[in-house]
């Protein structure tokens, strides 16, 4: 091994689980990674490093000072630039022989279907509820796998769903009645990038067909306890009753639209004939609702849609679909 190239990778190809063989096929790979946050900003760099051939990143957000504890992609000067771009001159200062595509914009299951169609892995590093299932429906659709982690407080999981294996739907049926965030109930930098790691060996064992398959195994880690678990859900059914997450776009006039969130939190809604009610009460059964086709449930992470989408269904409403409008 005397080019540059092959010295780079010479302490893994070594390895005969990879070898010049594996090598090559991680340089054929292409991976999409959505999110390049706490968990992408692990994820990446191992991706990039051990020389898979095309990693395309997602993520709608910039840098922000708040990232920087757990983020240590970015620096300073990456202050108020969008991270897909930030994210891709660090990677490519690492590895200039990696082909990345940046895409600084959000995924939305208008657009999740490509994304998962065009990579051999999709990992789901967004830490949201809306784009966890969106992906997830993607990528079973397209037989792809996906390998999907999150991180609140001091406790995470990660996971490889679809591409033959069971759903994420599969996994976890139903959304908890509330969400919560790195800015509210806090996280600390080296629990995310541990559970980032994680997401780029399980990406990696699934490039190099590692045995035993990491599909439809499931890690979950108390950062607190330093307690580990490991399940297998390979066995797991898929619900017979899926909420699907749509992209405003995809907003048909025949549709009854609901925005659940109050005046106060949203003042304009993204839809001018929406109704305004809170998801109390839909629950509770209080709101009278006019017929229509389709009734579109909206709010801003998807959690308040997914509890109202439960309420109608519970009262023969089935044709039901969600937006997460995000911030």
């Amino acid at each position: 091994m005397d080019s540059p190239v092959s010295e780079r990778y010479s302490r893994q190809v070594v390895l005969p689980e990879v070898g010049a063989s594996g090598q090559a096929r991680l340089a054929a790979a292409s991976v999409a990674v959505v999110g390049a946050g706490g968990l992408g900003c692990a994820v990446l760099p191992y991706l990039a490093a051990a020389g898979v051939g095309r990693l395309t990143i997602v993520d709608h957000d910039r840098v922000a000072e708040s990232n920087l504890h757990r983020q240590p992609l970015y620096r300073m000067s990456d202050l108020g630039s969008p991270k897909a771009g930030a994210a891709r001159a660090a990677l490519l200062a690492l590895n200039p022989a990696v082909h990345i595509d940046a895409w600084p914009e959000r995924l939305t299951p208008a657009n999740a279907g490509g994304l998962a169609a065009a990579a051999d892995v999709i990992v789901d590093a967004a830490d949201s509820f809306a784009v966890t299932y969106a992906l997830s429906d993607a990528c079973r659709e397209a037989r792809k796998p996906l390998v999907s982690a999150s991180v609140l407080a001091l406790s995470g999981y990660v996971g490889a769903f679809c591409g033959g294996a069971p759903s994420y739907r599969a996994v976890f049926p139903e959304l908890p009645r509330q969400a919560g965030s790195c800015a509210e109930s806090g996280v600390l930098g080296t629990a995310v990038g541990v559970m980032g790691t994680l997401q780029a060996h399980l990406t990696l064992s699934l490039l190099l067909k590692l045995e035993p398959p990491v599909l439809g195994r499931l890690l979950s880690v108390d950062f607190r306890t330093l307690h580990v678990g490991e399940v297998s859900f390979a066995k797991a059914s898929e619900p017979d009753q899926r909420f699907l997450f749509i992209a405003p776009q995809q907003v048909t006039p025949a549709d009854l639209v609901i925005d659940l969130r109050g005046l106060a939190e949203a003042p304009v809604s993204p839809f001018p004939a929406a109704l305004r009610i809170g998801v109390e009460a839909l629950e509770q059964g209080d709101a009278p609702l006019p017929q229509a086709s389709r009734i579109v449930l909206c709010c801003r992470t998807g959690v308040r849609a997914w509890r109202a989408a439960r309420a109608l269904a519970a009262r023969g409403h089935h044709d039901v679909a969600l937006i997460a409008l995000g911030e």
